[in-house]
């Protein structure tokens, strides 16, 4: 297999923890809400972008619902010809990162085009209290990461006035992947002032050359708590 070469999207603090822990048990509360990340055909087996083991969050999340009242789903949503995918450019590779106009991109397979079963939620993921749907990289020529903001780190995608309006003011995080959508999601998420969880067992992660680590890091530097499924109770 051709080895892939990753430049990092996360800036390295080699002093940072590894984890802010949590020692006792949560609760989540009518202020608390469940974020479900690109839990789609695409991240899993048989995907255009599968994550190893991705399938395995599902079960997880599932369980997770039945503790929140609030829930909120995100779906990559990419038009064909996408400016993140490697097709789009010239002399462009999966997983080679480039220069755009907005920052560093990453280029990518084509994948999760909208209106594709690649695109669709997985099957199984079972989230009947879910109020809201987030789609984002639609946009022709920006991506998006993160459930809150565009990869230009400015144009937000509705989901921080959503969030406000309902009195929610602290966000647990699941989903694919780890080390992109899922911590670019919690860094927002912590900018913006909420008190932010990543759920590590219902999260799984791409890690090309160390980005796992290196985005665990840079969420443990923001404040974000890393904690498992088991640390939430009803």
């Amino acid at each position: 297999m051709k080895r892939r070469h990753f430049v990092s999207i996360f800036p390295l603090s080699l002093a940072a923890p590894l984890s802010l822990a949590v020692s006792n048990k949560i609760k989540p509360s009518s202020n608390s809400a469940l974020l479900v990340v690109d839990v789609q055909n695409c991240f899993v087996k048989g995907g255009t972008l599968p994550v190893q083991h991705g399938e395995e969050v599902v079960p997880v999340i599932n369980r997770l619902a039945l503790l929140f009242d609030n829930v909120v789903i995100t779906q990559d949503w990419h038009s064909p010809a996408h400016i993140s995918f490697a097709s789009s450019h010239a002399d462009g590779h999966p997983f080679k990162q480039v220069q755009l106009s907005y920052g560093q991109q990453v280029l990518w397979p084509d994948h999760c085009i909208q209106g594709t079963p690649d695109a669709d939620l997985v099957s199984s993921l079972h989230v009947p209290k879910a109020k809201l749907i987030i789609r984002k990289g639609y946009h022709q020529n920006i991506d998006s990461y993160s459930a809150f903001r565009e990869a230009d780190h400015t144009t937000g995608t509705g989901l921080t006035g959503y969030l406000q309006e309902h009195k929610i003011n602290q966000v647990f995080i699941s989903g694919l992947a780890t080390d992109f959508c899922v911590a670019w999601t919690a860094i927002d998420a912590r900018s913006l002032g909420f008190d932010t969880y990543v759920i590590e067992d219902a999260t799984r992660a791409i890690n090309l050359n160390g980005s796992l680590e290196v985005a665990w890091k840079k969420m443990a530097s923001a404040g974000i708590h890393r904690i498992q499924s088991g640390d939430l109770v009803g």
